[in-house]
């Protein structure tokens, strides 16, 4: 993956990340993910009062991507306003890996532009999956 695909998926999120809807926490996420084929799908928190009813950035990109008739996650970044890179929560690291393969790249950042990069076996060891890499 080279850094103008980086570079796109973090520029969606950041963009994305501006429509959030967080009256409560006032922390507002956006996620963009690619897929195999090239297509672009992006996310962004909702929060609702009736806590936890609300969805994270992540979880609406996947969303759209299942909507949109894609089925496979190639990388995925995930921009929030913290001061260190925003990786994904434990639900949807999850909710990533079965979209995902073991070296699909997590990209987290933050809105001042800094970045760190995993791979979903690196945020997720032995996740629950139906992957065939990584099955035993």
């Amino acid at each position: 993956m080279d850094d103008s695909v980086i570079g796109a998926l973090f520029d969606a999120a950041t963009k994305v990340r501006a429509h959030a809807y967080a009256p409560y926490s006032r922390f507002k996420v956006g996620a963009a993910l690619i897929c195999e084929d090239g297509r672009i799908f992006a996310g962004c928190n909702v929060e609702n009062a009736a806590f936890p009813s609300g969805t994270c950035a992540e979880q609406g990109a996947i969303a759209a991507m299942i909507a949109g008739g894609a089925r496979q996650i190639a990388a995925i970044a995930i921009v929030g306003d913290a001061p260190t890179p925003v990786a994904p929560c434990g639900a949807c690291r999850q909710r990533i890996s079965e979209f995902a393969h073991s070296g699909t790249r997590i990209i987290a950042g933050n809105h001042a532009g800094l970045r760190q990069i995993f791979t979903m076996d690196e945020l997720l060891p032995q996740a629950f999956s139906l992957r065939k890499d990584t099955m035993a």
